[in-house]
């Protein structure tokens, strides 16, 4: 019998324009992806204390972003900080533990605080509902929130021109901070107040921010100030009203 030579296979019409149409859409999705990158970089800064822009990814708080706080309720002051130092209005949900007299001595503005300590069940409507009307918000959410949820709130950060820190995991949190290491100065031989905390704090990002970036602070100095350890702390006043006392037994 004969060899009968075969002829190399050619794609039909139909599989090439489903090739190119594969190949389009994939662009558009890349196109698309580059765009939302750049809308986030490029978001407008929120005032930052200088603290805190030492440690966060691109050196500010950005508009339209959430960031995660690994517990630290002294970390979401610190952020709280420096938006509410220049005339912002903040707000706090979810956290009735939260010290307002402490609040003001790290300068944060309590005539423009709005606090909802225990929002049950509707903390997402609470945290949506001062996302509309404050710039910083701080959240510390009872439950994990549907991937739904997250979208939703994110898209609105993002028209409000407002940042949401979460104390708590977060999904497409822009950063996570932590604090590795924490002492204080001040104690003697069991006696004495504590004067300042220095603290390690570690944040990784997104978006090209992925590598760990840790950074020595003063969370706070012995003045209730925050502030890079290179910047040295002052001395602890004698008039000054201790954080906590230490006692003997």
């Amino acid at each position: 019998m004969a060899a009968v030579p075969l002829s190399p296979s050619v794609a039909s019409a139909p599989d090439i324009d489903q090739a190119a149409d594969a190949r389009s859409r994939v662009q558009e999705l890349q196109a698309r992806i580059r765009g939302m990158q750049a809308t986030t970089l490029e978001s407008p800064a929120l005032p930052t204390s200088a603290a805190m822009a030492a440690v966060l990814p691109s050196g500010a708080l950005r508009q339209g972003s959430a960031y995660s706080i690994d517990g630290s309720l002294t970390l979401a002051m610190a952020l709280l900080a420096g938006p509410s130092a220049s005339g912002a209005w903040c707000g706090v949900v979810g956290v009735p533990d939260f010290g307002a007299e402490a609040a003001a001595r790290f300068g944060i503005d309590l005539e423009r605080l709005v606090l909802v300590p225990d929002p049950g069940e509707h903390w997402l409507t609470a945290t949506a509902a001062l996302v509309d009307v404050l710039t910083v918000v701080v959240l510390r959410p009872p439950a994990r929130a549907s991937d739904t949820d997250v979208a939703r709130l994110g898209a609105r950060l993002r028209q409000r021109g407002a940042a949401l820190v979460v104390l708590g995991p977060w999904p497409q949190a822009e950063a996570r901070l932590s604090i590795s290491r924490s002492s204080w100065t001040g104690i003697g031989a069991g006696h004495g107040h504590l004067g300042a905390r220095e603290a390690t704090v570690t944040a990784v990002g997104r978006l090209g921010y992925d590598r760990p970036r840790s950074v020595r602070l003063w969370l706070p100095d012995s003045r209730q100030r925050f502030g890079t350890v290179d910047q040295e702390a002052a001395p602890l006043r004698r008039d000054a009203a201790p954080l906590l006392q230490a006692v003997t037994a």
